[in-house]
């Protein structure tokens, strides 16, 4: 599948109103909060499921070969737009203030912790 121009270097408001405007023409509606919740829970899980295997100590089926980690973060990413949407939260802003609360609060935690330290 060829990439769209439209869809390269988005940023996360233009993600959220491409997602929106997904659901409505394809979509029908988006599903209920609860629904995504679930639905959100479910692709982490597929994301938890890959990383266990590629790079933790669990073994692979030969179903889970088949699968595709981008991907799957991608849809955890599209459901997570879904909720936002939905809720009335611009991501954009959210991100971009809990940035700032990490970097004020955490500025110096992770270097200063000895669990840390080589």
């Amino acid at each position: 599948m060829m990439s769209s121009p439209i869809l390269n270097n988005l940023s996360i408001k233009q993600a959220q109103e491409l997602v929106d405007s997904w659901i409505n023409k394809y979509g029908v509606r988006y599903f209920n909060e609860l629904t995504n919740m679930a639905l959100l829970t479910e692709e982490v899980g597929e994301v938890a499921r890959i990383i266990a295997r590629t790079y933790g100590e669990q073994s692979s089926k030969e179903s889970d070969l088949k699968k595709n980690l981008a991907d799957e973060m991608a849809d955890v990413l599209f459901v997570l737009i879904c909720l936002a949407n939905q809720t009335g939260i611009d991501l954009n802003d959210a991100f971009q203030k809990n940035m700032e609360k990490k970097i004020s609060r955490d500025h110096s935690r992770h270097r200063d912790n000895p669990k840390l330290k080589d």
